[in-house]
Order: C-alpha cells, then sequence, then structure tokens
C-alpha cells in the first residue's frame, strides 16, 4: 500500500499563554498544501518485527525516532499487529514548520489500521494521533482547521484560497521549536484569528502575524529577507510556517522569476 502525505502552512500563530504542564497555548489556522508531499510505502511480512528504509532527504534522525516507526510501535503495543515492510521517500523539508513528520505518522496509522483490518474509529484515531504530536491531529482532518490549546483543539474553518497561489522557500537550515519559543512572550489576541482571516487578504500583511517571527529573524535574518523578496515579487501576503523555518507567500496571479539560491522552493496553485 502506498499513500502521499502532504504538508501544510500556519496563516497566522499567536502564543497566547503558558501552561502549568510546561507548554504553550496557541492559536493558529493550519492549511493542508496538497502538491508537496511525502510517499510512505508499507507492506505487511506475516513476520513480528518491522524493517524501516528512507530515501530522499537524509532523516535527521536515527530510525526509531521517525513519527511512521513510532506509529508503528503505538499499534503494536496496543493491537500486537504483526511486520512490516516501511519505506519512506522524504520531499517535504524537515526543521520547516511544514508538518511533514507529522503528515507521515497520520499516513502510517490509517495504513496500519486498513493492512490489519483493525477497524478504528475517527474517535480512536485521534486519540492514537495525539500521542505522536500535537500537529498530528490536524493531518486525520487535512483541511482548514482552528488550532487552539498546544495545537489539539480543533475547528474547521470556512477559508476559500483556490484563486491563490502558494510558494515555499526553504533555506538549507532548520528552525527547533524550542528555539523558537525562546523568548517568546505569550499574550492574548485583540481580535480573533478566524475573525481576522475573514478580513480582505490585503489586510493580512499588517494584521495576520506569527508570533515566532519575533524570536526567529534575529537569529536567521535570511528568513525576514525571504519574506521581504515574496512582497517584491508580488505576494498579497507572506509568513513563516510554524517555527519556521519554512517562509510562504501567497499570489494572486503565477509568481514569475523567483529565484533563492541554495534553498528549497515549491510552488504551486492551491487545492483542497
Amino acid at each position: 500500500m502506498i499513500t502521499f502525505p502532504n504538508c501544510k502552512i500556519n496563516l497566522g500563530l499567536r502564543v497566547t499563554g503558558r501552561r502549568p504542564d510546561g507548554y504553550h497555548d496557541i492559536e493558529t489556522v493550519m492549511v493542508p498544501v496538497q502538491r508537496l508531499y511525502d510517499t510512505l510505502e508499507i507492506i505487511a511480512t506475516g513476520k513480528q518485527k518491522l524493517v524501516f528504509s528512507a530515501s530522499g532527504i537524509p532523516l535527521d534522525a536515527p530510525a526509531e525516532e521517525n513519527l511512521c516507526v513510532k506509529a508503528y510501535r503505538l499499534l503494536q503495543e496496543y493491537y500486537g499487529i504483526g511486520g512490516v515492510k516501511m519505506h519512506l521517500h522524504k520531499t517535504i523539508p524537515f526543521g520547516a514548520g511544514l508538518g511533514g513528520g507529522s503528515s507521515d505518522a497520520v499516513a502510517a496509522l490509517r495504513m496500519l489500521n486498513r493492512i490489519f483490518h483493525l477497524q478504528l474509529p475517527f474517535s480512536r484515531l485521534e486519540s492514537l494521533a495525539a500521542e505522536l504530536g500535537s500537529d498530528t491531529v490536524f493531518f486525520l482532518h487535512n483541511r482548514p482547521i482552528l488550532a487552539r490549546g498546544r495545537g489539539e483543539i480543533l475547528t474547521p474553518v470556512e477559508l476559500d484560497l483556490e484563486r491563490y497561489f502558494t510558494v515555499i522557500i526553504k533555506p538549507s537550515f532548520g528552525v527547533s521549536t524550542a528555539e523558537a519559543y525562546r523568548g517568546i512572550t505569550p499574550k492574548e489576541p485583540e481580535i480573533p484569528l478566524p475573525e481576522l482571516l475573514q478580513q480582505d487578504i490585503r489586510t493580512w500583511r499588517s494584521n495576520l502575524r506569527n508570533d515566532f517571527e519575533d524570536t526567529v529573524f534575529p537569529l536567521h535574518p535570511l528568513l525576514e529577507h525571504i519574506k521581504k523578496d515574496l512582497y517584491a515579487y508580488g505576494a498579497v501576503y507572506a509568513s513563516m510556517s510554524g517555527s519556521g523555518s519554512a517562509i510562504f507567500g501567497l499570489f494572486e496571479h503565477p509568481p514569475r522569476g523567483i529565484q533563492f539560491p541554495d534553498c528549497f522552493t515549491h510552488c504551486e496553485g492551491y487545492m483542497l
């Protein structure tokens, strides 16, 4: 069985509070990007072990730390599933704020559920996904979603971006989540995020912010330059996705001549 786990971008990201458990409360709208995806193949072997391999972008951690492997271990622990061969071809960059690892994990959960005929209901898949990370549950829905709390409180939102083109720029370096949170000062927003998103898209440049830019841009000035350059190329809105380091721009017309040396670049017409 083969599937193609896609990535996401964040429209606005507010850090609204610090929690007693050490995590932060956030508010963000996550939007799927369908044409930038990894490839995951899983085959049941009839044995009792997992054989994992990978290609494409080199993995940034040992195999046992990969979220696909963790998804398999989770189902093995709860349901005693058998052995599989699992191959992941990475195209979505790491350390980008695009949620590639979370998307891979959800794809693995879905595929293993089908391969081993577990017949797990959607609510159970949600709880399993939540054990693997804060972004993972979003990819079960894979539609525009308002995320609150640690990212696990999800509310669907109506958002039509079909007429816009999305450009994603990822420099050679990544940004760790811990690095992005360092120095953040949580604050409650004056205007709810869904209300801002209903305003004309040309107001987003002034009003729709990613709080992590305040801490990440001073550490990595290239990211701020990329954002400014996307506006210079004609973007109606540009922002860092998640905790970075990917920067995206939304364009009313197919962008021409965009060049960012030594950076990963992806361009697509938006699709839900």
